[in-house]
């Protein structure tokens, strides 16, 4: 009996000691191992050993990560307040740095994405900022890639999400968004009338060289007048037709 119960207490201190000692990591996973305080290097993925009491892992994962940057309160440089939210996609790259360098890599990187936006935002007017969004995602990743190098985390991509005017603002930009389609209208139907008048001074050129071109015109006219269902017509009588009959007379 005791010797029964000696031998359940050595097989408990052996599955303890199994446990502390045996880790599986995950594809996606690095464990960064720390002996006697001291970093030895990232191991994974897979079965790793740990000496129990001197080894202490910590989990790092690889897969780019997600973060929401939260809305933030922005004077651009027009002297316009909006409000801004973003999202950054990052990953880890060096477990080993992002473990000792930096307390928090994730809060970290949500810190610096909130700081970073405001400022690079702030120094852009905001019709830089509507219309040129693409380039300022670009300049905002390249500026948290290089300050979250050292931490040993990737990002990978910035985009800012929704931008927030205030009322005023979007009342005075429906405005001049109406006031340059009138001006665009009036542009066009100027530039038809011109077009127009141009045409028209062309056919009177052709028909004033060839009057008989005049002629044609006419009864083509009449002829379109005839086949209208209408029980009056008015047919108009140039002059031109009658000058030989009035040469005739004064004669």
């Amino acid at each position: 009996m005791e010797f029964s119960g000696g031998f359940l207490f050595l097989l408990a201190l052996v599955i303890v000691f199994l446990g502390m000692s045996i880790k599986v990591l995950n594809e996606y996973e690095r464990g960064v191992v720390f002996r006697l305080g001291r970093i030895i290097g990232a191991k994974g993925p897979g079965l790793i050993i740990l000496i129990p009491v001197i080894d202490h892992m910590l989990r790092v994962d690889l897969r780019t990560v997600t973060l929401d940057v939260p809305p933030q309160d922005v004077i651009s440089r027009d002297n316009v307040t909006i409000k801004v939210n973003a999202v950054v996609y990052f990953r880890v790259v060096d477990p080993n740095r992002a473990v000792v360098e930096v307390e928090n890599y994730l809060f970290a990187t949500s810190k610096l994405a909130q700081t970073t936006l405001r400022s690079v935002l702030g120094q852009v007017e905001l019709d830089e900022l509507l219309a040129s969004r693409e380039s300022i995602n670009h300049r905002l990743q390249t500026i948290l890639d290089a300050q979250t190098e050292p931490w040993g985390v990737k990002v990978s991509n910035v985009e800012v999400k929704q931008i927030d005017l205030p009322v005023e603002m979007q009342r005075a930009m429906a405005r001049q968004a109406e006031a340059e389609r009138e001006r665009r209208a009036k542009i066009i139907a100027a530039e038809g009338e011109l077009q127009a008048s141009q045409k028209l001074g062309e056919a009177a050129a052709i028909m004033a060289a060839n009057p008989i071109s005049l002629q044609l015109r006419y009864l083509q006219t009449l002829r379109e007048m005839s086949n209208e269902h209408t029980t009056h017509t008015v047919i108009p009588l140039p002059m031109e037709l009658l000058k030989p009959f009035l040469g005739a007379l004064i004669k």
